[in-house]
């Protein structure tokens, strides 16, 4: 049970593409963390037992929702170009040790609160080490702490040698083994399937490799018919064209990245008989991409594939962006949170690129990260809008973000689930803000 809440006289900015704001707002929070009632502060009555927030001069709206994130790391710039017998050292010998395991832990722990005390009050996790995302997600269910609402994915799902593997994925090379490590992961209680149907940049041996295709449709399909039997959804880690094909075809629900179109893809993605609600929704991920391409490799710290590899991946991701807006293609928002120059806490650079490389407005992009992420998501029945019967995910802020997407980047007040942080304080990385603030239009 939490303390009832009565936030009064605040301008809310609902979650929908027809943005307004409604001044002298008063949201009603119940003990349960719900939103019991929202109507005109002159219009309702506060019961004498609700603590009362006055919001006057300050702004409420949805909670944010990150649709791509890994806690594993927190967006400091690292080099990806150590020997695979060096990775497999430090990883059996620092990392799988109960000492790694509990640093990982604490650091993926970090990471989460990091991201609700900037606002971002619900994360999918896709792609973690140990399964220690379910462990995380499930201290929070258990109200252990206050935490972000989590959905987690575990290992990713790959084929030998692919992406991710041998440390981040579970390995498999027919539609049976795929269908295996699905039902590996389901034991282990994820909300979601990860798989990776294409190469990535991280892990690429050479310039290309990043959208190489690696999983078949027969694969995908298999992965797909198990996940959605039991309702899960499943997110593809997709870098090319072909690889998007692929996903499509064997019924994905989300596709992670993503790549340039034809008619064949447009099709798909709007009408997908084998995704568990009949369409594929695009969450792509371009902060995780442009600062390797446009900034000196000397501060990047990428070598010159990695840089190519990010910047064919961009392109063709940046023009996917501009077919899904110009096909009324679902569309959602990640940021790969954890990639080198990507933190837990600035998801409105992500929103600020739409804008300024898509021609999204600041409406379109906030209804993205809120009601259509939750949608995208399967959560919008309790998250995502500020809604009579929904969980008081929720934050306040100081200026407008209609008027100026930055101001999501300095949040006054959090609350998720009803639980009030009143001052949040985010960690920021100095080194990282300085770099990602210079950076060229």
């Amino acid at each position: 049970m939490t303390t009832a809440y009565a936030l009064i006289n605040g301008s809310m900015i609902q979650g929908s593409q027809d943005q307004q704001v409604k001044p002298n707002t008063t949201i009603l929070i119940n003990e349960q963390g719900r939103i019991e009632q929202v109507g005109r502060s002159d219009e309702l009555e506060v019961p004498a037992h609700y603590q009362i927030i006055d919001l006057a001069n300050r702004y409420v709206m949805p909670g944010l929702i990150n649709a791509h994130v890994h806690l594993f790391s927190d967006g400091k710039p690292f080099s990806v170009s150590a020997s695979e017998s060096t990775l497999k050292f430090a990883y059996k010998h620092i990392l799988d040790t109960p000492f790694g395991k509990s640093l990982l832990k604490k650091r993926m722990k970090r990471n989460a609160l990091n991201a609700l005390h900037a606002g971002v009050t619900t994360m999918r996790s896709v792609g973690e080490f140990f399964y220690t995302d379910v462990a995380l997600r499930n201290e929070i269910q258990a109200k252990q702490f206050v935490g972000p609402n989590l959905l987690v994915s575990g290992f990713f799902l790959s084929v030998t040698g692919g992406h991710g593997a041998p440390f981040l994925a579970l390995e498999g090379d027919s539609p049976w083994e795929a269908r295996k490590n699905v039902r590996l992961n389901v034991r282990h209680g994820v909300d979601l399937i990860k798989i990776c149907v294409t190469g990535g940049v991280t892990d690429a041996k050479r310039v290309g490799e990043a959208g190489q295709l690696q999983m078949t449709v027969e694969e995908v399909t298999a992965i797909c018919e198990e996940a959605h039997k039991i309702g899960l959804r499943v997110a593809a880690h997709v870098e090319s064209s072909e690889g998007v094909r692929v996903a499509l075809k064997g019924g994905v629900d989300t596709i992670e990245h993503g790549a340039e179109m034809d008619d064949e893809i447009i099709s798909l993605y709007k009408n997908n008989p084998r995704a568990l609600k009949g369409y594929t929704a695009l969450i792509p991920t371009l902060q995780a991409a442009y600062p390797s391409i446009v900034l000196d490799p000397i501060i990047s710290k990428v070598s010159p594939m990695v840089r190519e590899n990010s910047r064919l991946v961009y392109d063709s991701m940046l023009k996917s962006v501009h077919q899904a807006v110009e096909n009324g293609i679902t569309m959602g928002v990640g940021t790969d949170a954890a990639m080198p120059l990507v933190t837990h806490y600035d998801l409105w650079r992500e929103l600020e690129h739409y804008m300024k490389k898509a021609g999204l407005s600041a409406s379109r992009v906030i209804d993205m990260v809120t009601t259509t992420n939750a949608k995208i998501l399967g959560v919008d029945q309790v998250t995502g809008t500020l809604e009579v019967g929904k969980n008081a995910d929720l934050i306040v802020l100081t200026q407008n973000p209609l008027e100026q997407i930055s101001a999501l980047s300095n949040v006054s007040l959090v609350m998720v689930n009803g639980h009030l942080i009143p001052q949040p304080s985010v960690k920021r990385v100095a080194e990282v803000d300085r770099i990602l603030d210079s950076l060229p239009e």
